[in-house]
């Protein structure tokens, strides 16, 4: 029987062998076809509008835009699960709704905790 449920598996396996030898038969089949030429450092630097490029190439952000990005992405989250619960709320109220509703509420306590230390510590501010 395990033999039989292994030997399903076996177009799997070719596929993913043939995957892997085309890739690197195309590599190697690259380097031994294409065409050898010498580059400049000119030919190697950036361009910018026919203007050389001065300084760096990126700069540095300040710490607010990271710290802005990350409350962001922590109340996007509360959003994507407190969509599903809001869905099927009607659901689960037949279950046992004091447990639900007290998960949710002690779940949106915590987060606007972490709101109202955001706003103390004035990260939404951007000029500061």
């Amino acid at each position: 029987m395990e033999q039989l449920q292994l030997t399903q598996y076996l177009p799997v396996l070719m596929l993913g062998f043939l995957a892997v030898a085309f890739s690197f038969g195309m590599l190697i089949l690259s380097v031994i076809l294409g065409k050898k030429g010498r580059r400049s450092r000119i030919k190697d630097t950036a361009y910018e509008c026919g203007m050389l490029p001065v300084g760096e190439g990126s700069t540095r952000l300040s710490v607010k835009f990271y710290l802005v990005a990350m409350l962001f992405i922590l109340f996007d989250i509360e959003v994507v699960f407190l969509y599903p619960w809001a869905v099927i709320y009607r659901d689960m109220l037949r279950e046992n709704p004091n447990v639900i509703f007290g998960s949710m509420i002690s779940f949106l306590v915590v987060l606007f905790v972490g709101y109202t230390y955001a706003l103390k510590k004035r990260a939404f501010d951007w000029k500061s």
